[in-house]
């Protein structure tokens, strides 16, 4: 049995490798066909697209392919080995069904892990080079959370109200911050614009006028500007639906946090991602259950039954977790919960149909 746990794991990772090239390669010439007036209009030069963009792209790919690439080495292999009665032949020497499930279930687990530490730290760095040439060459690629008229909690006694933020010079426009207490506005300030300052960590404000509120009235400053620390961030201020695939889990959870803290809006959106990225990994070893599950019993279709079993399964796979995902953002459904149910219910089809197959 060891020489044939290496077999299978040496033939899956060869399969998965082939079909994974094969994948990433349509998905390319799709994407290029589909992007290449946008290429041409915006003036991106052979190398910078190649070199900019589908080279950043391609961990990208492989992330979201990966779980198809395997799921269809394993019908491929399983049904191979029914086709040629092997299946049968060592059932009938009496070694269960789950032990040989077992060099699958190892090499979906070292799959995962792979996958898993790719998605927390390589794959975001390269996403941040392709989504910056996206946002350069490729019209309407990214989709903004935050356009204008934002607001932001300052503390629990202020609020800062921006009329528009750019995120490529960090500059946001008509600055309004408004300090309270349980009796009323105690102070406004006003500002033309507010800059950040990376060397500082702190914004610039310029044409800054302030007005104090007592019970007497007002008193109004006027000053050209002055510097000033807030516990807003420029990515607090430029939210976009990109910015999650952008960070590191760790960094992901602090960009949450850093949401909760501003007091902005639409918090179950990047959550979801985030809860989403974190659970899909998984969907490789729910995959394998099913494909072993699915080609160990030989059918009368052959491996024509196996592809379309592979692609209704997929498709359907893929299907509920995009349906699953705006109950998240909605909050009709906690993020975590709409992010991890589409996997738990493949797995328990794919515990059931194991449970079917052994009997």
């Amino acid at each position: 049995m060891k020489a044939f746990d290496r077999y299978i794991i040496q033939k899956l990772f060869s399969i998965t490798s082939l079909v994974l090239v094969v994948l990433i390669f349509i998905f390319v010439i799709i994407d290029f066909s589909e992007n290449s007036d946008d290429f041409t209009d915006r003036g991106a030069t052979m190398a910078e697209i190649w070199g900019d963009y589908y080279a950043n792209y391609v961990p990208e790919m492989t992330r979201l392919v990966l779980p198809l690439a395997i799921f269809s080495a394993c019908l491929f292999l399983v049904g191979q080995l029914s086709e040629r009665l092997e299946i049968t032949s060592l059932k009938a020497a009496g070694i269960s069904l789950y032990r040989l499930f077992l060099p699958f279930l190892a090499f979906g687990i070292l799959m995962t892990a792979a996958l898993s530490t790719l998605d927390a730290w390589v794959i975001p760095e390269s996403n941040k080079e392709r989504i910056a040439f996206e946002d350069e060459y490729i019209r309407q690629k990214n989709e903004d959370l935050d356009r204008s008229d934002i607001y932001r909690e300052l503390s629990p006694e202020s609020y800062l109200q921006v009329n528009y933020f750019d995120k490529d010079q960090q500059t946001a426009y008509r600055i309004r911050m408004v300090e309270f207490d349980e009796e009323g506005v105690q102070k406004i300030l006003t500002a033309t614009n507010m800059a950040w300052l990376d060397d500082k960590e702190q914004w610039r404000l310029t044409t800054v006028q302030e007005r104090v509120f007592s019970d007497s009235g007002f008193v109004e400053r006027n000053v050209a500007g002055f510097d000033t620390l807030l516990s807003i961030l420029p990515q607090d201020l430029a939210r976009s639906s990109s910015d999650i695939y952008q960070l590191s889990y760790v960094e992901a959870f602090q960009y949450i946090d850093g949401i909760k803290r501003s007091g902005a809006s639409g918090i179950e959106i990047p959550q979801v991602q985030l809860f989403a990225r974190m659970a899909y990994p998984f969907s490789i070893l729910v995959v394998l259950m099913i494909g072993f599950a699915v080609a160990a019993v030989r059918r009368s279709g052959g491996k024509g039954f196996y592809i379309a079993s592979g692609l209704v399964i997929s498709f359907m796979y893929l299907v509920i977790m995009k349906i699953m995902e705006p109950f998240g953002a909605l909050g009709i459904l906690p993020p975590l919960w709409a992010a991890i149910i589409p996997h738990l219910l493949f797995f328990l089809v794919g515990v059931i149909g194991l449970k079917q197959v052994q009997k």
